[in-house]
C-alpha cells in the first residue's frame, strides 16, 4: 500500500495519529512519575522517552501541547523539577496502559490503576515499585517544537536502579533479565526479545558479509 500526504492528511483523526505514531516500529514503554508541590501524584505512560547523551547522563520525551487539555506530568516537573522514568514489564501493561487516561488533577493514577507509589530519601517524585529499571531524573530544560506545538522535555539522571542480575559483562544492561515491553502506536503492546549480542563496531573488525 502507497500511502501519500494527500491520503494520510484525510485520515480520520483518532486513525490518522495510531497509524502515524506505529510508522517508526516499536518504542520502550515508560511509566513517568511526577508530584506537585502540593503532594499530588501523577503517573502517565509514555512511549517517547529517549537517550540524549551519556555524559552527562540525558534522557528527552515529548509531550503535547498544553492548552485545553491539561498536562499534569509537564506542570509538574516544572514545579519541583524532578520525576521518575520507570520501565512498564509485561505484568503490568494494562495497569500502564490506563495511567494514559484523562482523569482530573485530584486524582491518582497510582491509586486509579492499582500501582505502587515508592520514595527515595531526598528525592521528591515517585518511583513506580512494580518497575525493576527506574530512573531519577533532574530537568533540565523544555524546548518546544514550533513544527506541531509539543514539547521536548530533557533531564538529568540522578538515580539509576537496576536489578543485579540485569548488569551483563563489560556492564552492558541486559534487558531481557526485566521482562521490559514496547508500545506501538497508542495501544499495542510487544514484548521484547533478546536477540544476540555483537562486539562494539570497529571500522577494522567489520566481517566479510559477501562472503
Amino acid at each position: 500500500m502507497h500511502y501519500t500526504k494527500k491520503v494520510i492528511e484525510e485520515m480520520d483523526h483518532i486513525q490518522k495519529i495510531k497509524f502515524i505514531n506505529s510508522v517508526s516500529g516499536i518504542k520502550p514503554a515508560n511509566l513517568i512519575g511526577t508530584i506537585s508541590n502540593s503532594g499530588q501524584p501523577n503517573l502517565a505512560v509514555f512511549s517517547s522517552v529517549f537517550h540524549l547523551g551519556s555524559d552527562p547522563a540525558l534522557f528527552g520525551f515529548i509531550t503535547r501541547p498544553t492548552g485545553e487539555v491539561p498536562r499534569h506530568t509537564l506542570e509538574n516537573i516544572k514545579e519541583n523539577k524532578e520525576y521518575t522514568i520507570n520501565h512498564v514489564a509485561a505484568s503490568f501493561t494494562e495497569k500502564a496502559h490506563y495511567t494514559s487516561a484523562k482523569v482530573d488533577r485530584t486524582v491518582s493514577e497510582f491509586e486509579t490503576c492499582s500501582l505502587t507509589e515508592e520514595y527515595i530519601e531526598g528525592f521528591k517524585a515517585p518511583f513506580v515499585k512494580e518497575s525493576v529499571l527506574k530512573m531519577g531524573m533532574e530537568f533540565k530544560q523544555a524546548i518546544d517544537i514550533e513544527l506541531n506545538g509539543t514539547i521536548l522535555v530533557i533531564g538529568e539522571i540522578q538515580h539509576l536502579i537496576i536489578p543485579d542480575a540485569a548488569i551483563g559483562e563489560d556492564e552492558d544492561i541486559d534487558l531481557s533479565h526485566i521482562d521490559g515491553v514496547g508500545i506501538s502506536g497508542l495501544n499495542t503492546y510487544y514484548s521484547l526479545e533478546k536477540i544476540r549480542r555483537y562486539p562494539y563496531a570497529r571500522a577494522s573488525e567489520i566481517p566479510d558479509f559477501k562472503k
